[in-house]
């Protein structure tokens, strides 16, 4: 992502003669900047989940499109949608390029294709009620560039998350968020600080998304999938917590109902 030679280049010149210590201290003392440059683009990523929020209360859905690294963040964030806060699998969509395949092997020149995410996005019925945001630490991932261009053709709200400033797709993109977190530890490595942003900005947009469309009460994940034992637990304890009923009768509520919410709803209306 970065090619010219840099203070941090010469800093770390020589990473193989470190200790253990020493390059766990330095990637440390790299991942702290990370943080404060999120900070920096909060006013970004305010104006992004406030549109997305409105699209989304009109039906619309939210798509991420990405290769490599970023492909996979942003597969994760949506999947952990789901079980998190209840909705429905096909909310929020992440794309990668080169397809499933790619979440565990590189598929070759996959991200070189312009016309590959268009055509991954229609297979989902992309419409005007969508937003889709393209994730690309250099900013100038084919995949990602052409899928927002021709989006944008198609007047669907597009936004990205690049870390490179006035990259192609910060600026083909209509809500650009831009964290700059500087040369990596390991040159050109983009999963570590990079990704570190771009997954700290996902969980700030899902997360806050989810809250304004009602999927959180209090702090409480109460849409939340009883998918195992522990979530069932935790969910029977925000109901003793919110009703004052005992563990058995909260986790019998649970039972009857099959959510936290229904649980509580019920029972104050009764």
């Amino acid at each position: 992502m970065f090619t010219k030679t840099t203070e941090l280049d010469s800093l770390y010149d020589g990473l193989e003669h470190m200790s253990t210590t020493e390059l766990l201290n330095n990637i440390n003392k790299e991942d702290q900047k990370v943080a404060l440059a999120v900070e920096k683009v909060i006013p970004q990523i305010s104006e992004l989940v406030e549109t997305i929020v409105t699209q989304m209360k009109t039906g619309g859905r939210l798509f991420y499109i990405g290769a490599g690294t970023s492909g996979r963040l942003g597969i994760l964030d949506a999947s952990e949608c789901p079980p998190t806060f209840g909705v429905s699998h096909d909310k929020i969509i992440g794309l990668i390029a080169g397809g499933d395949t790619a979440i565990r092997k590189a598929v070759e020149n996959a991200e070189d294709d312009t016309q590959q995410a268009i055509k991954d996005l229609k297979s989902h019925s992309i419409n005007e009620r969508d937003v889709v945001i393209g994730i690309a630490a250099s900013g100038t991932t084919p995949y990602v560039l052409g899928g927002l261009q021709q989006c944008n053709k198609l007047n669907i709200t597009t936004a990205s998350i690049t870390c490179n400033a006035g990259s192609p797709i910060a600026i083909e993109s209509q809500f650009s968020i831009t964290p700059i977190v500087g040369p990596e530890f390991v040159t050109g490595s983009s999963r570590m600080k990079a990704g570190t942003a771009q997954k700290l900005i996902l969980n700030m947009i899902s997360t806050s998304v989810m809250i304004q469309l009602g999927h959180v009460k209090g702090n409480k994940m109460v849409d939340m999938q009883l998918s195992n034992d522990k979530l069932v637990d935790r969910g029977t304890r925000m109901i003793m917590q919110q009703t004052g009923l005992t563990y058995e009768n909260a986790h019998q509520a649970l039972k009857d109902h099959g959510s936290v919410r229904a649980a509580v709803d019920q029972i104050a209306n009764c």
